[in-house]
């Protein structure tokens, strides 16, 4: 109920809850784990099957760079999750939530910049 125009989040969320979350979210990053090794392998295997040449190298950086932001970014996103699972209530959902935004914001704007820079010399190897 709205006491001064704020509200009250005194709900506490039930340890077995936060338990069985905790080992859902360990099984999930597994899983996307192994998916991820699976496409990276996939991938391997499609960048052996090109021609070897400076274009397919310069690209190729470009890709695995993007595949260590992907494992990164999952590695961060799962953490956040796990962190969640251990929230005690709602004020702590919402801190954590504010947190992992902001630092993810940063996160993606750099690497965005990254990418592009690897972007730009492969094509200006190009010319």
């Amino acid at each position: 109920m709205p006491r001064n125009n704020t509200f009250d989040f005194a709900f506490d969320f039930p340890e077995q809850a936060r338990v069985l979350t905790e080992k859902n979210v360990q099984q999930a990053s597994a899983a996307y784990g192994q998916f991820l090794d699976a496409m990276t392998q996939t991938m391997g295997m499609w960048w052996t099957a090109l021609p070897a040449n400076e274009m397919t190298s310069d690209f190729k950086a470009v890709q695995e760079q993007a595949v260590r932001f992907a494992k990164q970014n999952s590695v961060a996103a799962f953490q956040f999750a796990t962190s969640l699972a251990n929230a005690r209530n709602v004020q702590d959902v919402l801190g954590l939530q504010t947190h992992y935004a902001q630092t993810q914001m940063r996160t993606y704007a750099l690497q965005a910049q990254e990418l592009g820079k690897l972007l730009v010399e492969a094509l200006q190897k190009r010319r």
